[in-house]
């Protein structure tokens, strides 16, 4: 990445409005360091995937209100920043008959071998697979494997683990975890999915309806939950995710009443690049 602020994530005041003038987020106002793994948390249509989409430059923000790495995501299109959601896997190009390992050439594994080798090993990917004959969680596999071969220094993740088996995810989320402790790297992680993530997020953001209701240190918020664990058999963290959700459920009544445009239902081809910068959302919202 050509600049040399380190990878800190900054909102300030932040609200997006879509198109038919529904609600996408609101006055949202994040600073997550470098090295910090934050868990996104909230209901469907809480606003998730619109904030991952600001944050990684392919929705145009309202100017001074990002800051990835001391510059805004959109305008100056900073290498090394990665955004994978569940679109990918939709894509027709990645249902034809083309190998793993041309899919992988084609981003770069050849210029960076242990890396991929590696990918390949933790994903239990099998080269020899052909794309039209895969699951949807083996292309995930492959996936996972192309956006993340050239090193990132910010990663953005919108339930990109929902097809992995167990094993495969606990892998994933061990190195994940590993990358933020052995160089500097950021990474923002969108998920409904709990398990094994306990000791895993350095923060937690909490979103409702477009805001963000809360948000610090794991190990603070963590803390109101530890009288009320043992008696559910839950984790701290799912413990406390459960009455956030059961709290902004009672909070937004019947969602009939709620105009807003929940992103993440939405997908579309043409629109995906693996990585980096670069979609269709620059030529719409200009």
């Amino acid at each position: 990445m050509s600049t040399q602020q380190p990878p800190q994530i900054v909102t300030k005041s932040l609200s997006y409005t879509f198109p038919d003038f529904s609600t996408g987020v609101q006055n949202i106002t994040l600073d997550l360091p470098p090295r910090s793994r934050t868990l996104l948390i909230g209901a469907n249509g809480a606003g998730k995937t619109t904030l991952l989409r600001l944050l990684a430059g392919k929705r145009l923000a309202p100017g001074d209100c990002i800051s990835i790495c001391g510059v805004d995501p959109f305008k100056d299109g900073l290498e090394g920043v990665t955004y994978l959601g569940l679109e990918w896997v939709l894509n027709p190009i990645v249902r034809n008959d083309i190998g793993v390992v041309e899919l992988l050439r084609s981003v770069g594994g050849d210029a960076y071998p242990e890396r991929r080798d590696e990918l390949v090993d933790m994903l239990d990917i099998d080269i020899n697979w052909r794309m039209h004959a895969v699951s949807d969680g083996e292309r995930r596999r492959v996936q996972l494997a192309m956006g993340l071969l050239r090193p990132w220094t910010v990663l953005f993740l919108d339930e990109i683990t929902v097809d992995l088996d167990v094993l495969t995810r606990y892998e994933f989320l061990a190195w994940l975890k590993r990358e933020t402790e052995n160089r500097e790297c950021t990474i923002v992680y969108a998920t409904h999915i709990l398990d094994n993530l306990a000791g895993w997020p350095t923060h937690l953001v909490h979103m409702h309806l477009g805001t963000v209701k809360e948000w610090d240190t794991a190990e603070n918020m963590l803390q109101a939950v530890d009288s009320s664990v043992g008696s559910t058999g839950n984790s701290r963290l799912g413990e406390l995710v459960m009455g956030w959700l059961r709290d902004d459920l009672k909070e937004r009544g019947p969602r009939s009443q709620v105009n807003r445009a929940p992103e993440g239902r939405t997908y579309g081809f043409g629109a995906i690049k693996i990585g980096g910068y670069g979609d269709e959302s620059k030529q719409r919202e200009n």
